[in-house]
């Protein structure tokens, strides 16, 4: 009798690790958007427990010498899977990996890929020594399991862009770009061989953006000034759809100037906080997914600025 207890209590236990398994699978699937190029499109969502953090936009390019990744997504176990989404792909070993900046759903899936060089500007390799623990507790209290055995795993590479402005992997061409609007570090790469820019979260695309350590929405707005004159086919944002129209960074800078108008204006008439936060939002940016909530949060992280800078 105890004997088949106990393989009840085993086959119970068996297929509730399996359930709960299968609960937290990111399932990525790659979606071609180039020659040799592959995107792994994040959820148009915040954080939450059901989707463990896939937001985010995460890409492979597979070479000839092999395969080159930008961002790693919000976890080990994301990590992990984006290495499976690669391995179905290639067989091409990864040797390049580049984190565009410090916040948590870019870096923290650096865990799977420590048999490969890690590279990150210096600035986002010091601001993720400084705050990466404290991104992956918060990380932890907003999605869960998902995280379990996560940790921070530094960038290997500073990636000096005085020394080190292009790299060529097989017959990829990378160009490195460093703009400071979004995080205060902010690492782009251009493929000139495909015509893809990599816009890490200088570009998010029908999702709201979000601003708690942008130094201002003035150099956030001068760096995609400075996009419109590139060339280039493919924009991956660093949320949202990709973008061969040029219409994600307008939106972007469109509704950056009004972001800054609308504070700007309430500041000077002497608003609360509380006050701006209950201001409708232009219509113009109804289709863009989150907008009352990180509208809520930008005035939070942002409004105190505009009220100092109106006496």
């Amino acid at each position: 009798m105890k004997q088949l207890q106990y393989l009840l209590f085993s086959l119970l236990m068996s297929l509730s690790c399996s359930v709960f398994a299968a609960k937290l699978s990111y399932s990525l699937e790659p979606q071609k958007i180039a020659d040799d190029t592959w995107l792994l499109q994040g959820k148009l969502e915040d954080f939450t427990r059901k989707n463990g953090g896939n937001i985010v936009n995460t890409a492979f390019i597979v070479t000839e010498e092999g395969v080159v990744v930008f961002d790693t997504g919000p976890s080990k176990r994301y990590g992990e899977a984006m290495r499976q989404a690669i391995d179905s792909v290639t067989d091409k070993a990864i040797i390049h990996v580049f984190n565009s900046h410090h916040h948590p759903d870019h870096f923290l899936g650096n865990q799977a890929f420590s048999d490969s060089k890690i590279w990150a500007l210096p600035e986002t390799g010091k601001l993720i020594a400084q705050q990466g623990n404290a991104f992956a507790e918060n990380m932890y209290r907003l999605v869960g399991d998902w995280m379990r055995s996560t940790e921070v795993q530094l960038p290997t590479e500073p990636l000096d862009l005085a020394a080190t402005p292009l790299m060529d992997v097989g017959k990829h061409r990378f160009r490195f770009i460093q703009m400071k609007g979004h995080s205060g570090a902010d690492l782009l790469m251009l493929d000139e061989t495909t015509g893809v820019l990599f816009a890490s979260d200088i570009v998010f695309f029908k999702r709201a953006l979000t601003t708690p350590h942008t130094p201002s929405l003035s150099a956030w707005i001068e760096n995609l000034e400075q996009l419109k004159n590139w060339q280039y086919h493919t924009l991956v944002p660093g949320h949202g759809p990709i973008d061969t129209t040029g219409l994600a960074v307008e939106q972007m800078a469109d509704y950056l100037r009004w972001l800054d108008k609308t504070l700007t204006a309430a500041a000077s008439q002497g608003l609360s906080m509380n006050e701006v936060m209950e201001l409708p939002i232009d219509a113009r940016f109804s289709d863009i997914s989150l907008t009352r909530l990180e509208f809520v949060r930008s005035v939070f992280h942002l409004y105190s600025r505009y009220e100092e800078a109106s006496f």
